[in-house]
């Protein structure tokens, strides 16, 4: 990537630019760079070309408040967007047998951003390994070469009497989490079963990085630390293990070109703890697959819930992906008990950070905020004194912030 273009937004070049940046343009350096704008003004643009994948549980149900709040938001904004709805897991898997259609990942492919909902659910679960609605993301994942998970942990002021934690630990907390998603031991081979000498059965799989795959991670990792606070924590257990010692090796030669970040180096397990103990210590993290997935599940629980934290998982010269960190809740579909928050502020790092509109992102941030100010709560954000509404209610409440706040 381009560093000679870190220091300028993509909201920003696009106004120097005077252009409308949406489709094909490589998502990554919407956010992280700006080359090969083209320097001519464009008087309008067509269609957002968005590919919606519902899913299975709650996914439905959150899916039809995303669009509907993220359509009132573009329409004040003067943007339109083209749904096109796919399959995806469990619902794939009933429809086609397979967790992710070719269908679908052509879909995506031709899109300019996938909105992503969840997937899974107890009735699949006794089909093979392979076979699992799971597979579906992975295969996603893999098949946009989306490397970079993006999961921000913010401890909102109205709920952080909600965390887990004490409020005077987790006030305050903005933690940026930089994920490695397409390699590690989630895709490493070999990997599978097989009988020793023994003849004990026994199971194995392999955690591999390249230098390649590590710079790219590191780079993005860096560029977001240089637009928020400048700290970064690369998290590893280079004291153990081989593939770690190299991704310590990689990420602190990368840091030489970015001297204004300030880099320091965690094992895992001290991470894990220090997430615990004081979470402010923590600005920007960079990690691989695995541990990025522990760390970033234990960060959400700050929060207070799981239904207000949004993703982004990004490509270079492709569409990102864009969900919500909660799963699919199965035990409460179809209730009308979801918390659909998430999904709009996934929604929101859509706009803000795969389609280049961050005038959109606001009204849907504005939306949530204003929602959680006037005490409206789902009932995995239940306490006293609130007002509990359901998934559909609280999709109205958000409608109507966004169209009474035409400025």
């Amino acid at each position: 990537m381009d560093r000679s273009a870190v220091s300028m937004s993509g909201s920003q070049l696009a106004r120097a630019a005077g252009i409308c940046i949406h489709a094909r343009l490589p998502r990554a350096h919407l956010i992280f760079s700006r080359r090969h704008l083209a320097q001519r003004p464009v008087t309008t643009c067509k269609a957002h070309k968005i590919t919606v994948l519902p899913g299975d549980g709650i996914g439905p149900e959150i899916t039809k408040v995303a669009l509907r709040t993220l359509e009132a938001a573009g329409q004040l904004e003067h943007e339109q967007f083209d749904f096109s709805e796919q399959l995806i897991g469990g619902a794939a898997i009933d429809a086609t047998g397979q967790p992710l259609p070719e269908d679908t990942l052509r879909a995506c492919k031709n899109s300019d951003a996938v909105l992503l909902a969840a997937i899974g659910g107890y009735q699949w679960d006794t089909l093979p390994a392979d076979q699992r609605p799971e597979r579906g993301l992975l295969a996603l994942r893999a098949g946009l070469n989306a490397f970079a998970n993006l999961r921000p942990a913010i401890v909102l002021p109205q709920l952080a009497d909600a965390s887990s934690l004490k409020r005077e630990i987790v006030e305050g907390t903005d933690i940026m989490i930089v994920r490695e998603l397409v390699g590690g031991i989630y895709f490493g081979e070999p990997r599978g079963f097989k009988t020793n000498e023994k003849g004990d059965k026994v199971g194995f799989n392999t955690m591999i990085y390249s230098e390649p795959e590590v710079e790219r991670i590191a780079k993005v990792a860096f560029e977001s630390a240089q637009k928020r606070k400048g700290k970064l924590c690369s998290v590893e257990k280079s004291n153990v293990l081989e593939v770690s010692q190299l991704w310590k090796e990689v990420v602190t030669r990368v840091g030489k070109d970015y001297p204004d970040v300030e880099l320091t180096h965690m094992y895992i397990d001290n991470a894990a703890m220090q997430l615990l103990r004081n979470p402010k210590v923590f600005d920007t993290i960079v990690t691989g697959n695995i541990f990025g997935d522990i760390l970033s599940d234990e960060a959400s629980m700050l929060t207070g819930s799981l239904g207000m934290l949004p993703s982004a998982s990004i490509s270079i010269g492709g569409p990102g992906i864009f969900e919500p960190v909660h799963g699919s809740a199965p035990d409460i579909a179809g209730q009308d008990k979801a918390n659909p928050m998430a999904m709009v502020l996934s929604a929101a790092m859509m706009c803000r950070y795969g389609l280049n509109l961050p005038k959109v992102a606001d009204r849907l941030e504005q939306a949530v905020t204003a929602a959680l100010d006037a005490g409206y709560r789902t009932g995995d954000l239940m306490s006293s004194g609130m007002k509990q509404v359901g998934c559909v209610e609280l999709g109205e409440i958000l409608v109507s912030q966004i169209t009474d706040n035409k400025h």
